[in-house]
């Protein structure tokens, strides 16, 4: 057989792989990470996208998970154990709340939102069993960009680790590693992967110590991810660069075309002159804002429903990051387990909508956006 010297690494679809014999099994052991031995553990697949994660993001290297969900499940619990507490940025991703509120509480591990106002003298709210600071790079839904290297001389005052969710910036605009965070996280199935066809996490840190736990932590509870979706996640990846300057390109435009409409009372960009965090987000994001923006029309779901039917190429679909734009809607969807104080608390009311950029042309985009507008 002639020799087979593939461009792109194959799908390697198998659970399990073979050994010769007893000697070779203890090899395995001897010296891991010079051979493979069952999927769960390690895939060729999933080692190849965690190491061009961990290209990106720096660090002392990547492991990959089956969901965003899993990847910060498995951050906090390489981190955390019964009876540890952890303080969380009050503006968070809903699914992120709802797994330190509704799930990790029945486990031992309890929890303290910081409010927005309190992100960088929280010292009265740290307790001696408080481990992290889980906070994002820019807030989901509403944008609020994290003053990273500020906060992390914070946590390291008080000897917890910073966790960032860095699924909204991509290390394309921003490496928080760099910037003092001790681990990073991404839902993958968002930019990194890119087309709206993966669902995976990825986890990378600072130390191998940190490294070493999160992989235990993966491997034990089984949140590895499969060969092919690595495969497709690693796929996507190659292109991430030139795609996130056109989401970045295109959600400038719309920002400020929905910012100067009359039907539009609020836009949330940091690539608007006159967003608060402006300055901060054009030094912490390489001089680009990212893809996703939230606006807000009349408070009324019913004038939200008008809105999305009349759009004919933009999508409602509770996701986002995709190369194609759609919309989605918070109360209803990623923060809806949030109580009712909660969501008011933090701005997102019944005319929040939120807007994830995609890299068509944007003139398409700013045509679909003005037929939805019109019938408000």
């Amino acid at each position: 057989m002639p020799q087979i010297t593939p461009k792109s690494t194959p799908i390697y679809q198998t659970s399990v792989f073979t050994f010769d014999d007893l000697n070779e099994l203890e090899l395995y052991f001897e010296q891991p990470g010079q051979r493979y031995m069952y999927s769960r553990y390690a895939n060729p697949n999933s080692d190849e996208l965690a190491s061009e994660v961990h290209k990106l993001e720096g660090g002392a290297g990547a492991i990959v998970t089956s969901s965003g969900m899993s990847a910060i499940l498995a951050a906090i619990l390489a981190v955390c154990k019964a009876g540890d507490h952890v303080l969380c940025a009050e503006e968070i991703y809903g699914g992120s709340s709802a797994l330190l509120t509704q799930e990790l509480s029945r486990i031992g591990i309890s929890v303290t939102y910081v409010p927005s106002a309190d992100t960088y003298s929280f010292d009265a709210l740290v307790q001696p069993n408080t481990r992290l600071f889980l906070a994002e790079t820019m807030s989901n839904p509403l944008l609020l960009v994290f003053d990273l290297k500020r906060l992390s001389e914070q946590t390291a005052k008080h000897k917890i680790k910073l966790v960032i969710d860095n699924t909204f910036a991509t290390p394309v605009l921003t490496k928080p590693l760099s910037l003092g965070a001790d681990i990073v996280i991404h839902s993958v199935t968002k930019y990194l992967s890119g087309h709206s066809d993966v669902t995976a996490g990825v986890v990378i840190c600072n130390t191998k110590e940190d490294l070493q736990r999160v992989q235990k932590v993966m491997l034990t509870y089984g949140l590895n991810l499969s060969p092919f979706e690595s495969w497709l996640a690693a796929r996507g990846l190659k292109t991430l660069r030139l795609r996130m300057k056109q989401h970045c390109s295109n959600a400038q435009t719309i920002a400020e075309f929905l910012a100067s409409h009359e039907k539009v009372a609020q836009v949330w960009y940091p690539g608007l002159a006159a967003y608060p965090q402006h300055k901060l987000a054009y030094e912490q994001g390489n001089g680009m804002f990212g893809g996703m923006m939230s606006f807000r029309i009349k408070d009324d779901a019913e004038a939200v429903n008008r809105f999305m039917r009349g759009l004919e190429h933009i999508p409602f679909a509770p996701s986002l990051a995709g190369v194609s734009t759609s919309v989605s809607y918070p109360l209803g969807t990623s923060h809806r387990s949030l109580s009712k104080e909660q969501q008011q608390k933090i701005g997102i009311t019944a005319g929040v909508i939120r807007l994830s950029v995609g890299i068509e042309e944007p003139e398409e985009l700013l045509v679909d956006l003005e037929r939805g507008l019109s019938k408000l």
